[in-house]
């Protein structure tokens, strides 16, 4: 489908709370659900749209990738939304969620099925055997490797589909037979009893795992199971300005799924490692910069460093411990969403001097512009002052 707002398809603003988020989804998604609109190619459109702004929105680290990002942040295989995400599984487990999780509990889409005279039927369960298991992978970075992205390979263990059988775990000229209790939907219907009538559940088989084929004669190499472990090389595109506990989603990446199903994905940490230098906040770098007292005093150029290299600047003439300079566009980010770089100086104070070095500290301190103010409200209005200006 086409690139949308994902606040304009929910009808919320951009600064909306998750219960805001939470309250929209439900209102729009009872109202399009294709079991309310049957046959209805709009509605069910718009369910798919809805399904997949609150697939977002709802989760802290999408979101925050497509606020800043927008769709190429939540796109091309890492982020957010898949092209082959399914809404109908969203809106189940929104309702799980309603529910407490549930256990035998009735959620928020039973309770629509009272709307609708009862008997409304939660279909596509889905079943760990239906799909391949995720993986989780740590990715340390320096802050140089952030602030221009990267690409970086790394070494998975992962199972792939078992080349002897080439992947549907039985021995050479046999085949998985159809399930004899669900025949072969990979689904049973439960029906459990409501205050409002009945309500029925379609399950992943007990029997079959949800395959809807079962192997009777296995394949000696994964012993059925139509995987083997494998160690595989990966290139993985970090983004520029990325931030430390977000995470990167490889679709397809995972485990494969057993004999034949959809492959799990591979769901990327990432870990940003203390830099010696800077200290980061947000897009913005903060460095601290010493000087020394007559530096402070008479001011002078200086040269600090940067994620692009060495810099000089200016520092003023009487500048005071703890003034904060700007290098606008040195911190972290792209195009106008670039940080900038916060100077912080600090007068050092020499501990070791030499005898010529105290003689003449000393000559300077007998003279009355050297001398600091004394004590009192004076004093601190005029600290105040050196950090208005």
């Amino acid at each position: 489908m086409a690139d949308q707002d994902y606040y304009k398809t929910l009808g919320i603003e951009r600064g909306a709370s998750a219960e805001e988020i939470k309250k929209a989804y439900q209102k729009l998604a009872i109202q399009y659900h294709p079991d309310k609109n049957p046959g209805d190619a709009t509605a069910e459109e718009r369910f798919k749209e809805v399904s997949e702004a609150y697939q977002v929105l709802s989760d802290v680290q999408k979101r925050a990738q497509y606020d800043r990002f927008g769709h190429e942040g939540v796109r091309g295989g890492y982020g957010g939304a898949a092209p082959d995400f399914d809404p109908m599984e969203i809106f189940r487990e929104f309702a799980r969620r309603q529910s407490g999780g549930g256990g035998g509990g009735f959620g928020f889409e039973d309770l629509f099925s009272s709307f609708m005279g009862g008997g409304f039927e939660e279909r596509g369960g889905t079943s760990p055997g239906r799909r391949g298991e995720d993986l989780g992978l740590s990715l340390s970075l320096s802050l140089e490797e952030i602030a221009r992205g990267i690409e970086k390979t790394v070494r998975l263990k992962r199972k792939v589909a078992c080349g002897t059988c080439g992947g549907n775990g039985t021995k050479q000229g046999s085949q998985p037979v159809s399930c004899s209790q669900c025949d072969g939907s990979g689904q049973i219907r439960v029906v459990q009893r409501a205050l409002w009538g009945q309500v029925v559940h379609t399950v992943a088989c007990t029997r079959c795992g949800g395959e809807g084929t079962v192997v009777e004669d296995p394949c000696s190499t994964c012993r059925g199971d139509g995987r083997v472990d494998s160690t595989e090389e990966l290139k993985i595109q970090v983004p520029a300005g990325i931030s430390d506990g977000q995470r990167l989603v490889k679709r397809g990446g995972g485990n494969v799924g057993r004999r034949g199903t959809p492959p799990g994905d591979l769901v990327i940490s990432i870990h940003e490692k203390t830099h010696e230098l800077f200290e980061r906040r947000g897009d913005d770098l903060l460095l601290q910069l010493p000087i020394s007292i007559t530096q402070a005093a008479l001011g002078a150029k200086v040269s600090v460093p940067t994620l692009d290299g060495p810099v000089e600047i200016k520092v003023p003439s009487g500048v005071q411990s703890g003034k904060i300079l700007r290098l606008r566009g040195r911190g972290l980010g792209r195009g106008r969403a670039q940080g900038d770089l916060y100077i912080e100086t600090t007068v050092w104070t020499p501990q070791k001097l030499s005898a010529k070095e105290r003689k003449l500290l000393e000559d300077l301190d007998s003279l009355p512009g050297i001398r600091p103010p004394k004590p009192g409200k004076g004093f601190f209005e005029k600290i105040k002052d050196a950090f208005r200006s």
